[in-house]
């Protein structure tokens, strides 16, 4: 058998994203044992640096040993038991996903749907807490992966506290890439994902609980139904004095993600916000120069993760496949009812730059152009060029 070579790829799907070469340098690391106290340290420093990418003084700030679904189920999980009432927001993939959760965990799900690509009114979440309280928590999705609609959070939260629900929410493709104010926002468990803007590889999720979860995980009526993710026994394994074993944990993944954290540490989350921001602004600008148009509301539009809307004399799995054959570069298609409707091109972490902006719509024009659906040739180009140059700014 031959030694596997990966192929070389410009990473622009919903995830992964590229990694940072000190993050892949942090893997070879030499392994410890999982309760070496050298290693303890790196697990001070990874609860003190997630801490601060989630904006809150939480002491319970772990990382689930997992990929991000492991941090949707651990944060369902430890505080819905059989007959609770959860209010799950639906419109996309990832908020059926925690619907499916719930119901396995014997809860009775409460849904609150749009269509998909748009997001949920904090009026409409007002409306389904009168008419079912009480629930025991309300569920969304901050980043929907699956269309790229960006859900406010901050008013949702004071009706959260005004019917004594918990406010659970999925920050799997915003973590690091956008504002996720868990404590000025109120969010009583936040989780999210290493391998999107964190730009490290998959298999961690972190994960925040504010002590109002964590009273309720400490006082359920039954034992939580995954041994695993049942966070009464992580958190000795967290803790800083005391700490007792639970599981291996994965030695190598956590080298990677305090390294990947120190890289946002050095650039700072407002910087980093604004990159975001900067690159979808210019890729948006030269997708619609494309012809194409984005899903969500032009105020609702993750900079993580741009979905756009394709015309239908694109053949637009010819296209993906065209771009990863011919270019190295991914992206993502629809997912669902979306399957075959959208492309999903995610800007996020180390693969949100300028150059990957332009090197995209260059490829995006060359295919274009073959295929005769790009009549303009460096509109795309110039469209994003103006962006970066400021052209935009009144």
């Amino acid at each position: 058998m031959k030694n596997f070579l990966a192929p070389r790829r410009l990473l622009l799907g919903p995830g992964p994203s590229n990694v940072h070469p000190r993050v892949l340098q942090a893997l070879a690391t030499p392994l410890v044992g999982h309760l070496d106290p050298t290693f303890l340290n790196v697990m001070n420093d990874i609860q003190a640096l997630l801490r601060r990418v989630f904006s809150t003084t939480n002491q319970f700030t772990i990382a689930v040993s997992g990929t991000g679904s492991a941090g949707m189920e651990a944060a369902v999980v430890n505080v819905v038991e059989p007959g609770d009432a959860v209010i799950v927001g639906i419109n996309g993939v990832f908020g059926t996903r925690l619907a499916a959760i719930v119901e396995r965990c014997g809860g009775k799900v409460i849904r609150v749907e749009v269509p998909w690509g748009q997001v949920i009114e904090p009026d409409t979440i007002a409306a389904a807490l009168r008419q079912s309280s009480p629930v025991k928590a309300l569920a969304l999705v901050h980043a929907e992966t699956s269309t790229g609609a960006w859900q406010p959070l901050e008013p949702i939260s004071a009706l959260c506290r005004q019917y004594n629900a918990l406010l659970i929410v999925d920050a799997v493709t915003s973590l690091g890439g956008i504002p996720v104010e868990v404590d000025r926002w109120g969010m009583d468990i936040c989780y999210s994902a290493t391998q999107k803007c964190l730009s490290c590889p998959p298999g961690l999720a972190p994960l925040t609980l504010s002590e109002r979860a964590l009273s309720i995980v400490k006082n359920r009526r039954s034992p939580c139904q995954s041994w695993y993710f049942d966070l009464s026994l992580i958190a000795a394994y967290w803790t800083e004095h005391n700490r007792a074993y639970h599981h291996t944990a994965p030695i190598s993944m956590l080298y990677a993600l305090r390294e990947a954290l120190r890289l946002i540490e050095e650039e700072g989350l407002p910087a980093r916000f604004a990159r975001h921001q900067l690159n979808s602004r210019a890729l948006l600008a030269g997708l619609m120069a494309l012809g194409l148009d984005q899903l969500p509301p032009s105020d609702r539009q993750l900079p993580t993760l741009i979905c756009v809307t394709i015309p239908a004399h694109i053949d637009e799995a010819a296209v993906r496949s065209q771009l990863l054959e011919l270019f190295g570069i991914e992206i993502g298609g629809g997912l669902g009812p979306l399957k075959g409707k959208v492309w999903r091109i995610g800007l996020m972490g180390e693969s949100s730059t300028e150059a990957n902006v332009l090197t995209l719509l260059n490829a995006m024009e060359e295919i274009g152009i073959r295929s005769e659906w790009v009549s303009t040739p460096g509109a795309a180009l110039q469209a994003a060029a103006h962006i970066y140059s400021g052209g935009d700014k009144v």
